[in-house]
């Protein structure tokens, strides 16, 4: 590809593109996005971006992909340099040099060529010159081994341009003779020549113009030199090469400023400084006012030249180290010196003589000296002013740059007429001034074109004046005189504050673009903001729902329903490691809206982004990718951007969530932090779902614990309780059947008296009541036990009055309450009315009673007998303190229940009152009755003074489940 084509040719690319579509673009937007690099930088890369993002999809091999890439980032990387982004810049044409190293990529010596020119031209403005000749000659080598002559030949212009101005003699040594061949073109293309040349390449014609303008302009011949920028700056304009067309009309304009024509210096300023301005580039916008501020300032208008200096050097801030900003410090410690500023202006030119020294230009070092000289003089430091002088002659002389020598002799011959000092060896003059002031005028009258400054013959007409020769003095009075109506004409002053006008006016209106930018800013950004707090509260209530789940099932359908919904997701995965942090997992998986299997990654492994973001505990994004940037897990299909963060909480690392999406550059920072957030959300949900699924597992192991314990306990109770009965009546059994043996002996033997079979009939019948007694209890303790747990579906549900039945219960009871000498006080209003089961809630009543009789009184006495234990009392009460809902309040003022034992009443078979009645069930099928039939709660409270028992029932108790087991008791 051309480094550089005509208008011509851009405009038939522009053309052709807009009727294309998708793969067939490609071929005309690479050239178009390459050639409208500098023309139009902001379109260019456009261009580029929308190239590089077809390029994996309809490039037909891998080294076509490869070239064009190259030849789109180094639009990119251009762009980045023009802009002042010298870093960026570099980075980007490192990376494209590397590229081109790769051996997949075919050689293309063109393009390394091209890379070599850029990355010049990013240390020339960064102030590394000798970096920057090292590319040159590089990309010199490049270009002839395509057998591209014309590249080859920019290459080592530019390098002849650097050595003039790094050292003139040196240069001519190399370089004199080098470019003779294209000095005959430039003239027969320019009409100064009858014979016939081979035409220039406009692109090399205008590096050509700039080497020889430089070379003109060291040599003191600034007509020439002007004539060969001016060249220069039309080929650059044909060709697209902006930044070279500002800096030579800036070059122009300098040229004919130091032939104080400024009226023809003004034009080319305006005209670098208007091409320059749009593009933004700091380089060129602060070349241009420098160069602008120095014309202003020979013509007199210092405000207005400080006023430009101040912004050029804002300007270039970004690129202190190159000459652009050298020659603003140049040209801010002349017009220091100017207003008498001469502290200021020793500081400016001390700061240039340094910037000299490390960029090696000796044009620029003689005026750092001549500057110094000049500040020094005014402040009383004669001696360092003529060293300094004498110094920046020396360099003038050697460069032979003739404005910079007739500027320091200026400076000697004032340093003269300030302070006494020896005279100067061969002085041939009346006194120093004068002789210094004619070596300036010899020296002067070399230069082509060059009018005489009206301050030098004024200086030698006060002189004059001074030795009394009048006549000289009247002479170069007249001379300064027209020398002042020649360089400063009206023209020349009307322009100049024209030329001020116009610049404030295009200040005021960048400000105002500025201030209407500004506030576009703002109002994106107040926009943004209310997005952002939007996001954030919409992402607030995706956090509390996220966090409520407790089930990982759920954690995952609910961050993938809210990923598919904030974010561009082809992909979407959440992969969890194992107890031992060495693989990781695919827990949940979708990919364009297909479940995604099982999949196992080795947490060392090299390639896997989701193994290195657990390793690295860090967020991986991947904005562009190719084949071997994206591990390729089984059944996934290739995506070009992806997301991975590490799920943290706190120090523990749970896994990764990846997102990722078909095209490129999908996720910016926005849509990152969402994600982020996402998975912090997601990290907290997941690790609570762990921490309750542990706490189910314990609290099962617990339960069944218990429940053996119970088991236990109900096992040793019944066995206790069934002992003694069944051991009576084994006993009793094994007694009767003892005598029934004896006596069938005697019936048998001697024979049966009377009396032996009446006492044998006494013993069987007090045996036989003894068994059944003992049988009867145990019996008994058997039927209470079966009716711990009985199928609910066997109890009765009806609707009931609940005073009737707590009424009916309570009759029941009484005989026992009078004859333990105890009161029972029942208040339960009328017509609460419940749907319900009856005879468990009397069970429940009644089993309340027979626990306070036992355990509130010290015991009940037995039916017919005296009551122990006497004056207790005992109440039931209830009340609806909610629709729908009952509550039945039983209570003692008995001795209560001891503090320890209050975990326990409700277990079956615990009692205090182990064979003294007591057998440990009654409050444990209480609370079964009222918890499983009844559907209610039941709490107790009790104290010295007495134990109460609350129950909160509904009205209408829980439907019964088939097979469900309910409380069933009998009393």
């Amino acid at each position: 590809m051309d480094m550089f084509a005509l208008d011509d040719e851009v405009s038939q690319w522009e053309t052709a593109l807009p009727a294309l579509r998708g793969a067939a673009r490609l071929p005309v937007q690479v050239p178009l996005a390459w050639h409208l690099r500098q023309r139009d930088s902001a379109r260019a890369v456009a261009l580029a971006r929308e190239g590089l993002a077809l390029l994996p999809a309809t490039a037909p091999a891998a080294g076509a992909v490869a070239l064009a890439s190259v030849r789109l980032r180094l639009v990119e990387a251009e762009a980045d340099w023009l802009k002042g982004h010298l870093p960026a810049a570099e980075a980007a044409a490192a990376a494209i040099t590397a590229q081109l190293d790769n051996p997949d990529t075919p050689d293309d010596p063109r393009a390394r060529a091209d890379t070599h020119w850029l990355r010049a031209w990013i240390a020339i403005d960064g102030g590394d010159h000798p970096r920057g000749v090292d590319h040159l000659e590089r990309m010199t080598a490049a270009a002839l081994k395509a057998g591209d002559a014309d590249r080859a030949a920019i290459a080592e212009s530019t390098i002849a341009r650097w050595a003039v101005i790094e050292d003139m003699r040196a240069a001519e040594r190399r370089w004199g003779s080098h470019f003779q061949h294209y000095q005959h073109q430039l003239v027969a293309d320019a009409g100064a020549s009858a014979e016939p040349a081979a035409p220039m390449a406009p692109g090399l014609a205008a590096w050509i113009g700039d080497y020889f303008g430089t070379r003109a302009s060291q040599g003191g011949h600034y007509g020439a030199a002007a004539g060969h920028f001016i060249r220069a700056y039309e080929a650059a304009r044909a060709t697209g090469q902006l930044r070279a067309a500002i800096t030579a009309a800036v070059n122009v304009g300098l040229d004919f400023a130091i032939l104080h024509d400024h009226h023809a210096a003004l034009d080319w300023l305006t005209r670098a400084l208007d091409l320059a301005r749009p593009t933004g580039w700091p380089r060129s916008v602060g070349a241009c006012l420098s160069h602008t501020a120095d014309t202003m300032r020979r013509l007199g208008r210092l405000d207005a030249s400080a006023e430009l200096l101040s912004e050029a050097l804002a300007v270039l801030a970004p690129l202190p180290d190159g000459r652009s900003y050298a020659s603003a410090l140049h040209f801010l410690g002349d017009l220091s010196l100017e207003r008498g500023e001469h502290g200021a202006a020793l500081d400016a030119f001390t700061r240039l003589e340094q910037r000299a020294a490390a960029l090696r230009q000796v044009d620029l070092h003689s005026v750092a000296r001549r500057g110094q000289a000049h500040a020094l003089c005014f402040l009383e430091r004669p001696r360092e002013a003529l060293a300094a002088a004498a110094h920046a002659i020396e360099l003038a002389t050697a460069q032979e740059h003739l404005d910079n020598h007739v500027a320091a002799l200026r400076v000697l011959s004032e340093i003269h007429s300030r302070h006494p000092l020896p005279a100067p060896p061969g002085m041939t003059e009346p006194n120093a001034t004068l002789h210094y002031l004619h070596q300036a005028l010899a020296v002067a009258s070399r230069i082509d074109g060059y009018t005489l400054p009206g301050d030098l013959l004024d200086a030698l007409g006060r002189q004059y004046a001074r030795i009394g020769d009048h006549a000289q003095a009247y002479a170069s009075a007249l001379a300064a005189a027209a020398a002042r109506a020649h360089t400063h004409g009206r023209e020349a002053t009307n322009r100049a504050i024209a030329m001020q006008v116009h610049h404030q006016t295009e200040r005021a209106r960048a400000e105002g673009r500025h201030h209407r930018q500004l506030a576009a800013s703002e109002a994106h950004r107040a926009e943004l903001l209310l997005q952002t707090t939007a996001t954030l509260e919409r992402l607030s209530v995706i956090g509390r729902e996220i966090t409520t789940h407790l089930d990982a099932a759920a954690v995952f359908e609910a961050l993938n329903r809210h990923v598919q919904a904030l974010l561009p997701a082809n992909t979407f995965a959440i992969y969890l490691c194992d107890p031992g942090v060495d693989t990781l997992s695919r827990a949940f998986g979708v990919e364009n809206g297909a479940p995604l299997s099982g999949n196992t990654i080795a947490v060392d492994n090299p390639r896997a982004n989701a193994a290195r973001c657990l390793r690295e505990r860090a967020e991986i994004y991947v904005d562009d990718a190719g084949p071997d940037d994206i591990f390729l897990a089984p059944g996934t299909e290739l995506m070009s951007c992806a997301l991975y963060v590490p799920l943290l909480v706190g120090e523990r690392t749970l896994g990764v969530m990846t997102v990722q999406a078909a095209r490129a550059r999908a996720y910016g920072e926005r849509e990152r932090l969402i994600f982020r957030t996402l998975c912090a959300y997601g990290a907290i949900a997941l690790d609570n779902a762990q921490a309750y699924r542990q706490l189910q597992d314990a609290q099962a192991q617990l339960v069944s614990q218990q429940k053996l314990a119970a088991l236990g306990a109900l096992m040793a109770g019944v066995a206790h309780e069934l002992n003694t009965p069944i051991g009576n009546s084994l006993l009793i059994a094994s007694t009767l059947h003892q005598k029934t043996g004896e006596l069938a002996e005697r019936l048998a033997g001697p024979g049966l008296r009377r009396s032996d079979l009446d006492a044998y009939l006494g013993d069987a019948v007090a045996a036989h009541a003894l068994v059944m007694r003992g049988l009867t209890s145990a019996a008994d303790l058997v039927n209470s036990f079966k009716q711990v747990a009985v199928d609910r579906t066997s109890e009765q549900r009806r609707r009931f009055d609940l005073r009737q039945v707590a009424a009916e219960v309570i009759a029941t009871m009484m005989n026992r309450v009078r004859a333990g000498g105890h009161r029972l006080e029942a208040e339960v209003p009328e017509g609460v009315a419940m749907d319900s089961y009856p005879g468990p809630l009397g069970q429940v009543i009644a089993n309340f009673i027979n626990n306070a009789l036992l355990h509130a009184f010290g015991g009940a006495a037995a039916p017919g007998q005296d009551g122990g234990g006497g004056g207790g009392r005992m109440w039931l009460r209830a009340s609806t303190p909610a629709e729908g809902r009952v509550t039945l309040v039983f209570g003692d003022d008995g001795a209560g229940i001891a503090p320890e034992h209050m975990s326990r009443i409700f277990d079956p078979f615990f009692t205090t009152k182990l064979g003294q009645g007591g057998s440990g069930l009654g409050l444990s099928i209480s609370y079964n009755i009222v918890t499983s039939v009844l559907g209610g709660q039941i709490a107790v409270h009790s104290a010295p003074g007495g134990t109460t028992f609350t129950l909160d029932l509904p009205l209408s108790a829980p439907a019964a489940a088939p097979g469900a087991e309910a409380a069933r008791i009998y009393h």
